[in-house]
């Protein structure tokens, strides 16, 4: 919003009306030491186009995914957004509206958030899912406590494969309560299922994986599932990419009880700390036990169809230790854009961006494999995402590419690993992606 100064005579009309006759009586309670004794030391005031102009200039010095390449991932995404998105969600009837505390007189709001999950349940292959959640690594901590309220288990297992960051998030979900974080280890980027049935037992409460996991590798997803059933009342988490399914089997395929992921590469820009999106999904049989907020719908006394906020288990409406979750919001606004992207796209689009994505990401690997020096860090199926090792430490590859105006990808030696862990999405060209290697064997010689 534009600065608009108060002249002379609009600080006399205000001091009029509360009854000043100066800006020193208003502020004569404050002790004089405390007081500015004189202006302080700043440039001469702007014009607002001088501001302007100065907050680009600024700007300008950071680097983003509109002035580089980029191929990173780790979690969000540079997909294509379609321009009608932004045009609807910053609708004031969506963009200033706050949570509706009577919820049904916010029909509009209620709608949107039923089609929202109904959009998610197909796309998941899951039979229910609440209106959204903060983003994807409290969605998957929030499944963690909902699998510890239907059994007795007091275990979690948590493949080293899921990303570290939503580890840490639930770590501390986790802090206070009965349950125990048990790590299962990984061998060649995936699950190592030997570890895993070694720790598998009644007193476990649920699984957690991610698939594709946080090194890009595609899970043994059916193996884990015939592990897991060995034991009845363990639950199987799992955390996914919502494009993902647009080519591989969704969660609820492959028996998932409980299915989050993070839903920013669903038309949701990049943007450091968000805002992003928690998707929830689970099974009709846990329903009482989801957390967050789930829109319902009905028929109202006129016969008409009417949307309700139904299941309220949340610590806002009934007692706190009766509550399935501490979580009070949703975002809403974030479920409306996924909404969007999901309709406009439809399925024949998710799976041509699913499809693209696979595609470049298996080319860059092919040809970056072609550099003296450079190979694939294991031998997985993957996605969109893999890790190369290269002759060159990574943090330098890194700084050199981005010299040239290529965000490479996340240096996983930051969490434990040695390599590169590169992204590709539908938005990368052949020419970008040759400049990409053409890049890496200019350092490596």
């Amino acid at each position: 919003m534009p600065y608009i100064p108060n002249t002379d005579t609009d600080r006399e009309e205000m001091l009029k009306t509360i009854g000043a006759s100066s800006f020193e009586e208003l502020v004569s309670n404050i002790p004089a030491k405390l007081r500015l004794k004189g202006p302080l030391d700043l440039p001469p005031a702007l014009s607002e186009w001088e501001i302007t102009k100065e907050l680009k200039r600024l700007s300008s010095k950071n680097i983003s995914s509109n002035s580089h390449l980029c191929f990173l991932g780790g979690g969000a995404y540079d997909h294509f957004i379609p321009s009608a998105i932004d045009s609807i969600v910053s609708r004031p009837e969506f963009y200033t509206a706050y949570t509706p505390y009577q919820a049904e007189l916010s029909q509009g709001t209620l709608q949107a958030m039923y089609e929202f999950q109904s959009c998610v349940c197909e796309l998941s292959g899951m039979e229910v899912s609440n209106a959204s959640m903060y983003d994807g690594a409290s969605a998957l901590a929030e499944a963690v406590i909902m699998a510890s309220n239907l059994n007795k288990g007091f275990k979690v297992l948590i493949t080293q494969t899921v990303h570290p960051h939503y580890k840490e998030v639930i770590k501390t979900y986790l802090t206070g309560t009965h349950l125990q974080l048990i790590e299962i280890s990984e061998k060649d980027g995936i699950t190592d299922l030997i570890c895993l049935t070694n720790n598998l037992s009644n007193e476990v409460s649920s699984v957690v994986i991610q698939h594709p996991n946080f090194l890009g590798n595609l899970e043994e997803v059916n193996e884990i599932e015939k592990k897991i059933r060995q034991f009845p009342d363990v639950k199987y988490i799992v955390s996914f990419n919502p494009i993902s399914t647009g080519l591989i089997d969704p969660p609820g395929n492959y028996g998932a009880d409980i299915a989050t992921c993070e839903g920013q590469p669903l038309g949701i820009p990049l943007s450091l700390g968000g805002p992003y999106l928690g998707i929830f999904t689970t099974r009709q049989s846990y329903i009482r036990k989801m957390p967050g907020r789930m829109s319902g719908k009905t028929i109202d006394a006129k016969g008409q169809d009417g949307f309700t906020l139904t299941l309220q288990t949340r610590e806002q409406h009934i007692k706190r230790e009766k509550a399935t979750s501490n979580i009070c919001t949703n975002q809403g606004l974030m479920s409306l854009t996924a909404l969007l992207y999901l309709s406009l796209m439809g399925k024949a689009g998710i799976k041509e961006v699913a499809e693209l994505s696979y595609n470049n990401a298996h080319y860059l690997a092919k040809q970056l494999c072609t550099v003296s020096g450079v190979k694939l860090k294991f031998n997985q199926e993957f996605f969109n995402e893999f890790v190369i090792e290269s002759s060159v430490k990574t943090e330098y590859l890194i700084h050199f590419l981005e010299q040239r105006g290529i965000l490479a990808g996340i240096d996983l030696t930051k969490f434990g690993y040695n390599g590169l862990l590169i992204a590709v999405t539908e938005k990368r060209s052949k020419e970008e992606m040759d400049r990409f290697v053409e890049g890496v064997r200019m350092i490596i010689k």
